[in-house]
């Protein structure tokens, strides 16, 4: 699913790629994005065939800057939405029963639950829901961010094996 949705937008995006920084914006943009993160920003690189580090580096600096905005802003911003109107607290309500159903795996662990939530690649995980279950269970915001940050990298090495095909070449 993330390589259909990373394809979409390096599609939509196609005539920026052409300048040098246009293959970063898209992959950078991509990752700032809940569910496709860093995840389907490196996979968006290999479809461009963008430089491995570069992109490594621009997918992690970006799938990491949300992270403190979520872990210190996230539940002001859903008690102030659910007070803007039924459609706006119904939809709030249904990202925060969905990351409830989750918290199971960060909780028994805490932060070590956290790296490994961020960090294994499967849909439904990655730092946006983590920090939001972190934030949610009123784990602590700095150790959070570095668990968090620590589970981004942790995928990004994953994924950059696997979207590059990296993975393929050492088995052969």
């Amino acid at each position: 699913m993330a390589k259909k949705i990373a394809s979409f937008f390096v599609s939509l995006f196609g005539g920026i790629t052409s300048v040098w920084w246009g293959k970063y914006l898209v992959m950078f943009i991509i990752s700032l994005m809940p569910i496709l993160e860093l995840r389907g920003g490196l996979i968006a690189a290999s479809l461009m065939d963008a430089p491995i580090i570069p992109s490594f580096f621009v997918c992690l600096i970006a799938n990491i800057i949300p992270i403190p905005f979520i872990l210190w802003f996230i539940n002001g911003i859903f008690a102030f939405l659910k007070k803007r109107g039924k459609t706006l607290g119904k939809l709030v309500t249904k990202i925060e029963n969905k990351a409830q159903s989750k918290k199971g795996q960060i909780e028994r662990l805490k932060y070590l639950g956290l790296i490994l939530f961020v960090g294994i690649p499967l849909p439904g995980t990655g730092a946006w829901t983590g920090c939001l279950i972190a934030s949610m269970l009123g784990m602590d915001k700095k150790k959070s961010a570095i668990s968090a940050i620590i589970g981004v990298l942790l995928a990004g090495l994953i994924m950059l094996l696997f979207s590059y095909g990296i993975l393929g070449r050492i088995i052969r």
